[in-house]
């Protein structure tokens, strides 16, 4: 696959997509860069080289997104790769009533934020007969994880999207990729009280990413270690999963909404 010219990424201030950012402005690439945090785009974009753009913009907001994506388009053209890297975390209880509202951000921001990143590019990419759509999911979409029932169900949601849209966009010309990132060190994890194994530096995750998407995967899990143990969690009967995950740590409640 050629070396993409045109590369769109939400989530971009911070953690993966800031890696991400450098990452392809290293290799030549053009961004469009959305987030909700303008001073945190403006800071990086500052260091990186090249011409971008950058756009204050909440994935929870469709039309917000649907702006960003005509005037990148307008500017730029049509990205070569669109990256729905957004996506919040907390730890969450259903007997909390106050955990509602947290529940529901994580899902739109992780799920329909993703939906809200693509819709605006698919119908040009089906016309040019090219392009990827990249989502960024988790390991976590696997199996649920005890106190973090909102972040398990929004990446258990978003992989079940990516299929079907992968399968809706076969014989297009449009590539739906996949990617399920373990533990990455970003702002997101390191208010987590356990052992994340197979931690990666978001600068790391991002290369490998990258290497993913140019491959064009239906699915890839970074880092591969992190596959096989997935891999192997999914097949593990319930009793015994159940058994061993209510002893492991869990993610602080909250989250600022």
């Amino acid at each position: 696959m050629n070396t993409p010219q045109r590369v769109f990424i939400t989530g971009a201030s911070s953690g993966i997509g800031a890696a991400l950012a450098r990452a392809y402005a290293a290799r030549g690439a053009t961004l469009g860069l959305v987030a909700r945090r303008i001073d945190a785009l403006e800071g990086l974009l500052a260091g990186l080289p090249g011409k971008h753009a950058i756009y204050a913009a909440d994935v929870g907001e469709p039309e917000q997104l649907a702006v960003a994506a005509r005037q990148f388009i307008e500017h730029f053209g049509l990205p070569d790769v669109v990256i729905a890297n957004a996506g919040v975390s907390a730890g969450t209880l259903t007997e909390e009533r106050g955990d509602l509202a947290v529940f529901e951000r994580v899902l739109r921001t992780n799920l329909l934020g993703m939906v809200a990143t693509f819709q605006p590019f698919i119908m040009a990419m089906r016309r040019a007969h090219a392009g990827q759509l990249v989502g960024i999911s988790s390991v976590a979409c696997v199996r649920g994880l005890p106190g973090a029932g909102a972040y398990s169900a929004s990446k258990a949601a978003v992989s079940r999207y990516l299929e079907s849209l992968r399968v809706e966009l076969r014989g297009s010309g449009v590539r739906v990729s996949e990617i399920r990132p373990g533990y990455i060190r970003t702002p997101m994890t390191q208010v987590n009280p356990y052992a994340m194994p197979f931690i990666l530096d978001a600068d790391d995750a991002a290369q490998r990413f990258i290497q993913a998407i140019d491959r064009a995967p239906a699915r890839s899990t970074i880092p591969w270690q992190m596959g096989i143990v997935a891999s192997l969690l999914a097949y593990v009967p319930c009793g015994l999963y159940d058994f061993f995950a209510a002893r492991a740590g869990r993610k602080p409640r909250g989250l600022k909404l």
